[in-house]
């Protein structure tokens, strides 16, 4: 019964690597954020702002998103936004997150660098020591910005490198294909920092060719419309490239019409290590349970695939091989 299986998945140990931390940014936090720093905000109550989550394409999402981005103002803000997402987490059973920040979407406001990264990695410490959730730090660049911006970030990084674990690619997609970031991502790849990049959302297989042939990532974020080329998913599944797909994600950005379409269950039988993740929760609503609980209500998932799916999470982490193992086993003592 699927009941069975949503319990069965909320046992399971899990990682989360494609959540962008400012897109947990809860309509009451949001509210207590800018009264604290005295922020005017088009909004007048939390059911407003709910409502304003009513959109219906990338664009009018990333919208909201950078408006709401205008009352994290302070060390403090990006402390309470990660413990806030940490802790739900923890609630879901995620034992390893890898979250995306985006400092442009910050300094571009007058914020400084270290503000942002300050907050978020103190919450992140702090996750450690008083529950043992491991995490990694992705810096995200803002593809709709020119190459030259994002390689401005990469300075600004230089100092915090020790605590970054990697480079992203987000924001826009058509339009900005991964090419016009080619470079950085060799200067980053220099620095010694792990790849991924957002290709294949909204944007044609072409891209995902690109973030794989000219950015050379180490991970695909979302990649659904890979499937749309036959050699490319030969590809992927050939070389193991995890897929963070993000299925509630892509209902409220109508990449799929109806979750019964969504694609997870094909990825899972062509052999791509595809994986579940919340992309930004409190926009698209739901965490990583309520995401493995559409999937499964939605989709002719199995208990294999569901203990497939949590154990791609580990194996396409950035972990060490050692941590790797340790929670594939922790996965196999779950009944």
């Amino acid at each position: 019964m699927k009941s069975d299986l949503i319990v069965y998945a909320a046992r399971l140990p899990k990682a989360e690597l494609h959540l962008h931390i400012e897109g947990s940014l809860e309509p009451a936090l949001m509210f207590a954020l800018a009264q604290r720093n005295k922020i005017d905000i088009p909004f007048k109550t939390v059911d407003e702002v709910r409502a304003a989550y009513a959109f219906s394409n990338l664009q009018d999402f990333l919208d909201i998103y950078y408006q709401g981005m205008s009352v994290l103002q302070t060390e403090e803000d990006f402390f309470d936004l990660t413990m806030a997402y940490l802790n739900r987490a923890r609630a879901d059973n995620v034992r390893h997150v890898e979250i995306f920040f985006d400092p442009q979407g910050h300094t571009d406001r007058g914020v400084a660098f270290d503000t942002a990264i300050g907050g978020i990695l103190t919450a992140l410490s702090m996750a450690k020591k008083q529950f043992g959730m491991t995490s990694k730090l992705i810096m995200c660049f803002l593809r709709h910005l020119p190459e030259a911006a994002a390689f401005s970030t990469l300075k600004q990084a230089e100092t915090w490198l020790d605590q970054i674990d990697g480079v992203g690619l987000d924001s826009s997609e058509v339009g900005h294909p991964p090419s016009k970031f080619q470079k950085v991502y060799e200067a980053a790849r220099e620095r010694g920092l792990k790849l991924v990049a957002h290709a294949g959302e909204e944007g044609p297989p072409d891209y995902v060719y690109e973030a794989l042939d000219l950015l050379k990532i180490d991970r695909l974020d979302h990649g659904n419309r890979s499937l749309e080329d036959d050699a490319l998913v030969k590809r992927l599944a050939d070389e193991g490239m995890t897929l963070t797909v993000c299925p509630l994600s892509n209902l409220k950005l109508c990449v799929v019409d109806d979750m019964r379409d969504h694609p997870l269950k094909k990825m899972l039988d062509l052999g791509l290590r595809a994986t579940v993740n919340s992309d930004d929760p409190s926009y698209f609503g739901g965490y990583m349970q309520d995401n493995f609980e559409a999937v499964i209500n939605a989709l002719d998932l199995t208990r294999d695939d569901i203990k497939t799916l949590a154990k791609n999470s580990f194996t396409g982490s950035f972990l060490s091989d050692g941590e790797i193992r340790a929670q594939l086993a922790a996965i196999d003592l779950v009944r």
